[in-house]
């Protein structure tokens, strides 16, 4: 009996470890998407770090969440308002789900996101004007949606903003004329005032004319770089047979003492070559050698 008492007694000591509030909006989220047993199965409410969790990236450092994707899973609940703790996320990834009802305001609390994609969903409602809170965004994709009402004027200051599309909505009225500004948007599908004016169409994609100009240039620095390569090999190529040649015209030809002296004719006499001496004394052999003098030995030459 006083073995059981210590061992509960133990029990009751045991240090209570609460979950961290990141651990509690991811929990929220969970069941709010109406993530069955088999999903997210390692999710769990009583964990204290959420780093290790499936579909889930954390910072190294301070290991904050930054990345949640949970694209194309089958998820047909909402979103959960809680979503707003993760403070520290960059990228949220939502798209190819089912998942209705409204987009929280408190998505407009993600002040370090970059990327929201909640594409391809059956989200309704309008647009909360709190996201133009989020200073760092890059990428905000809502297209194939439900959703209705403006374009909050509030995107007008994203000014990082990247690629913008809303097309396939219930969207109506003007677009603020500053989104037109965006590298790549998409507003086709609704009921917007754009297309009328050339210099606003519905749709636009300048990041692809830059991809199309930075092939150009590339293109043509590959070819003046081939020139000048082609120029550098056929100039070393040059010199090396020049001075090969220099060379041998150097090594070949037997100069004979006096040549160039003008008092001096020698009229029609042959020059031969080192290698026509060479094999007509036998290799300047020393039994061809017929005496010598004050320029060296004399030899006998065979000619062919």
């Amino acid at each position: 009996m006083g073995f059981i008492f210590v061992v509960l007694a133990v029990a009751c000591f045991l240090p209570y470890v609460a979950a961290s509030p990141e651990v509690d909006a991811l929990c929220a989220l969970k069941t709010s998407l109406n993530a069955s047993p088999g999903q997210l199965s390692d999710w769990r409410p009583n964990q204290v770090d959420p780093c290790t969790w499936t579909n889930v990236k954390c910072d190294p450092a301070s290991k904050a969440v930054v990345s949640v994707t949970l694209s194309s899973m089958g998820f047909s609940g909402i979103l959960s308002p809680e979503i707003g703790i993760l403070g520290n996320l960059t990228t949220l990834e939502l798209q190819g789900n089912a998942i209705t009802g409204k987009i929280p305001d408190e998505i407009g609390n993600l002040s370090s996101l970059t990327s929201l994609d909640l594409e391809n969903n059956h989200l309704t409602g309008g647009i909360p004007s709190c996201l133009g809170n989020l200073k760092n965004l890059k990428y905000l994709s809502l297209n194939n949606n439900n959703l209705s009402g403006t374009i909050p004027g509030s995107l007008s200051n994203l000014d990082n903003l990247i690629n913008l599309q809303l097309d396939s909505n219930q969207l109506s009225g003007q677009i603020p004329p500053k989104l037109f500004q965006i590298p790549k948007y998409n507003f086709t599908g609704n009921q917007l005032d754009c297309g009328r004016d050339p210099h606003q169409p519905c749709v636009f994609d300048n990041s692809f004319s830059g991809s199309s100009n930075k092939a150009k240039i590339g293109i043509i620095a590959g070819i003046f770089g081939g020139l000048v390569g082609v120029l550098l090999i056929g100039g070393l190529l040059f010199l090396l047979c020049k001075n090969r040649y220099e060379g041998y015209k150097r090594e070949v030809f037997v100069d004979v003492a006096g040549e160039l002296d003008c008092r001096i004719s020698f009229g029609q006499l042959k020059r031969f070559t080192y290698r026509e001496l060479q094999i007509a004394t036998d290799n300047f052999n020393e039994e061809n050698v017929l005496g010598q003098g004050g320029f060296g030995k004399v030899y006998k030459g065979v000619l062919a």
